[in-house]
């Protein structure tokens, strides 16, 4: 599993403009099943996405598609995460 911290490299009001597309883009994941959870960090300097793939390189392949990334908007750092406590109701993300 995998912790995604986004950080805007540029003005908000740009970052706006690609919003839908960028949406779009996660919807596309959540539907593979590739990212869990997702959303901007407060104060809105970025976001966060909870993502499983096979391997970090196949996420930052994934990430290349995100407008925010294309378009050098953002700065992106990917952290593996080895879950093996969760409260109950999260054990599916547990790496057993």
């Amino acid at each position: 599993m995998f912790i995604v911290s986004i950080t805007y490299q540029r003005p908000l009001s740009e970052i706006e403009a690609c919003l839908e597309e960028h949406i779009a883009f996660l919807n596309h994941h959540y539907a593979s099943g590739t990212f869990l959870a997702s959303g901007p960090k407060q104060p809105r300097t970025g976001g966060v996405i909870l993502a499983t793939a096979t391997t970090r390189e196949a996420l930052e392949t994934i990430l290349e598609e995100d407008p925010f990334k294309r378009e050098q908007l953002a700065h992106y750092e990917i952290t593996e995460w080895l879950a093996n406590r969760s409260t109950p109701g999260l054990e599916p993300l547990l790496n057993t």
